[in-house]
């Protein structure tokens, strides 16, 4: 009834029938409680009565008063019961507060800004299905796979190598070949736990067509037993190390990608500790410079990195040592997990009277709704009711095994801190990164053209009574919410409440412009609210400006990771013909400092 009248009713009547059995005693306490609520409805000449009335009875369940009605004398105090519960000036109290809280100008009111917003920044923040993809794509080839199909449709894993069996499906008929064993084989019996036709494609991008194919994420069979294998068999590689190419840096330095772990140990003298559990897991990525310097970062920080070949002069000397510098960054991050471990610790003890205050509080209430239940039992077992008598008997026993229940549950309480360790560091992967030695890459990462082009891009958008958020850096992003490295520069809100990540490119006059993987999964994640500014010419006051829309379909569905996109790619994209020269219009007004969010 309440939600009837609830949710925004404007047709009046609206009839509610209630069947009641009118001549027994079950039927006296309904219409108590119908005529009661109708009673003050007609007082307060509103519906908000029906608003309010799972409020008033919280907790109480009619069933019980079914329950007490069966004598002429439970009737008549149900009824007292439901008399004196049920007033208006209850439900006008109620109906002021829930006014006060959902109500023009209540906490609700005030809260939904910060909550649309939140929301709207678990669309940057999410991993579907850009990274999962990348992580397919990239992984597949080096598994002995190949994937035939669309990635951004349906698609199926086969053997890289001719004249093996073609689907990773269930084979029909006849066993399965010997020399699919490999990769292909691990994922079969994932695969198979679906009925066909679903088993036989897959999907990364469109779950609401999830029946027709196995959609692809984490969590998900096929997908957890092809990250598995992914670990098993490139894990050693990954630990082994490899060398990457960072644009951006004047010094080598390793990078090393780590699981950490805070555990509670298993303690056999407690129910709840049998064993072990995992409180606290964390991926940390940690950048170590040769003169031993460290500093924690996010692990994204591989994504914008470049795979390298060869071990240039200069990294040569770290190269040599970095087992040494591997034994270090294990001791800084084993000092930081216990750093962890001891502040996890120390809130417990804070926080401890509280809780044992909250868990006292439990077992009070269980002991007095025992002791009613048992007062109750006692007077039907004297009247002879069996039923009654057996009920009493389990009542007392868990009366006795009460106390002993709430000893055990404070000593573990005051056990659990205690318990708390950090677990061994894991390293996932190491990197010996270096700087690179190309001109013309070093041109793509001038930091004063991508300042100006930044620029530029922000007054356009400003121009267009946008509210820009500049997340180009760690810091900046943190700042708005976002992660250290989201993917797009600028976060850009526009007058009719869209939202755009604008990742910007510079380049003092033409040139291609080179999209990171990271940008890449966030491209692929955001689709059409994801755009990619290039802005050529930077260098000169009549810089050209070009917008691209979903540059994921445009012009980065084809690749695999970082890519490289010529002007005229960009250009046709953005539906602008011709080389990026100069406009004959000045452009000079973007070269204003750009204001702060």
């Amino acid at each position: 009834m309440g939600r009837i009248h609830r949710y925004g009713q404007k047709h009046d009547p609206v009839v509610i029938l209630n069947l009641v059995a009118p001549k027994t005693r079950e039927g006296r306490v309904l219409k108590t409680l119908l005529d009661k609520l109708e009673k003050i409805r007609k007082e307060l000449r509103s519906d908000k009565v029906f608003d309010v009335i799972g409020r008033v009875f919280e907790g109480v369940s009619i069933r019980q008063y079914m329950e007490q009605a069966v004598t002429e004398d439970g009737a008549e105090e149900v009824a007292r019961q439901l008399d004196g519960r049920l007033t208006k000036e209850q439900v006008a109290a109620l109906a002021a507060r829930e006014k006060a809280l959902y109500g023009a100008g209540g906490d609700v009111a005030r809260e939904l800004p910060r909550l649309r917003d939140t929301l709207s920044h678990e669309t940057f923040c999410r991993l579907l299905p850009g990274y999962v993809r990348q992580f397919v794509e990239s992984s597949a080839p080096l598994l002995g796979l190949r994937v035939e199909g669309d990635l951004s449709g349906a698609f199926s894993f086969h053997p890289a190598q001719p004249g093996l069996p073609a689907p990773a499906r269930p084979q029909a008929d006849g066993p399965r070949s010997a020399r699919q064993a490999g990769a292909l084989e691990a994922l079969l019996p994932a695969i198979e736990q679906y009925p066909p036709p679903q088993c036989e494609r897959l999907m990364i991008e469109r779950p609401q067509e999830r029946r027709a194919a196995i959609w692809l994420h984490p969590g998900e069979p096929v997908f957890e037993q092809y990250r598995a294998v992914v670990a098993e068999r490139l894990g050693p590689a990954a630990r082994r190390g490899a060398i990457f190419v960072d644009p951006t840096a004047d010094q080598p330095y390793l990078f090393h990608l780590a699981l950490t772990l805070l555990v509670r140990d298993a303690d056999a003298s407690f129910a709840d500790f049998t064993q072990p559990a995992t409180l606290d897991c964390r991926l940390v990525g940690l950048k170590q410079d040769e003169a031993g310097g460290m500093v924690l970062c996010p692990v994204e920080h591989l994504l914008l990195l470049k795979g390298g070949t060869g071990l240039a002069a200069d990294a040569q000397r770290l190269a040599a040592t970095a087992e040494a510098h591997r034994k270090r960054a294990l001791a800084f991050l084993s000092d930081e997990l216990r750093t962890r471990a001891a502040v996890r610790q120390a809130a417990l003890k804070d926080t401890l009277p509280e809780r044992e205050q909250f868990l006292r509080r439990g077992f009070d209430y269980q002991e007095a709704d025992l002791a009613a239940t048992r007062a109750a039992l006692t007077t039907k077992a004297r009247d002879g009711n069996k039923g009654a008598a057996l009920d009493l008997a389990r009542v007392k026993e868990q009366q006795k095994q009460l106390a002993a229940r709430r000893d055990a549950a404070m000593a573990a309480l005051r056990r659990e801190p205690e318990l708390i360790v950090a677990a061994p560091v894991q390293f996932i992967a190491h990197a010996l990164v270096v700087p690179t030695t190309d001109a013309a890459e070093k041109q793509r990462y001038d930091a004063q053209v991508e300042l100006a082009a930044m620029r530029i891009a922000r007054a356009h958008e400003e121009g267009e009574g946008a509210k820009v958020i500049d997340v180009h850096t760690p810091e900046l992003a943190r700042a708005a919410g976002l992660p250290d490295h989201p993917g797009f520069d600028l976060l850009s809100r526009r007058p009719d409440g869209a939202e755009r990540g604008i990742e910007v490119k510079g380049r003092a006059g033409t040139g291609e412009v080179e999209v990171s993987a990271n940008e890449w999964a966030k491209a692929c994640n955001l689709r059409h609210g994801y755009w990619l500014y290039a802005v050529y010419h930077c260098a000169t006051l009549s810089p050209r400006l070009a917008r691209v829309q979903d540059p994921f379909g445009k012009l980065l569905a084809k690749a695999k990771g970082s890519v490289l996109i010529g002007p005229q790619e960009i250009l046709s994209a953005a539906g602008q013909p011709g080389e990026p020269a100069a406009p004959p219009a000045r452009m000079d007004q973007f070269n204003r400092k750009p204001q702060n969010d």
